[in-house]
């Protein structure tokens, strides 16, 4: 799920994949606004087909709170 996650953030928010480690602030370390963080969950529902709520997107502090999330959403 990580190298999937990394890859849309190459690919889709386009982030150097050098900043990208689990550990990386989606805010302070890659620089994202609020408008990239509503994308971003855009294109993870896309991505992953399904709905994430807005209490749930506002929990995504670092790369592997959105990692963790999506391995729990779609084990089911």
């Amino acid at each position: 799920m990580y190298e999937q996650i990394k890859e849309l953030f190459v690919n889709e928010m386009q982030i150097e994949e050098d900043k990208i480690t689990p550990e990386a602030e989606l805010i302070n370390d890659l620089g994202f606004n609020s408008l990239e963080l509503a994308e971003l969950v855009v294109h993870c529902e896309e991505t992953f087909g399904i709905e994430v709520d807005e209490e749930t997107a506002k929990n995504f502090v670092t790369v592997n709170d959105v990692v963790k999330y999506l391995e729990e959403v779609t084990a089911h």
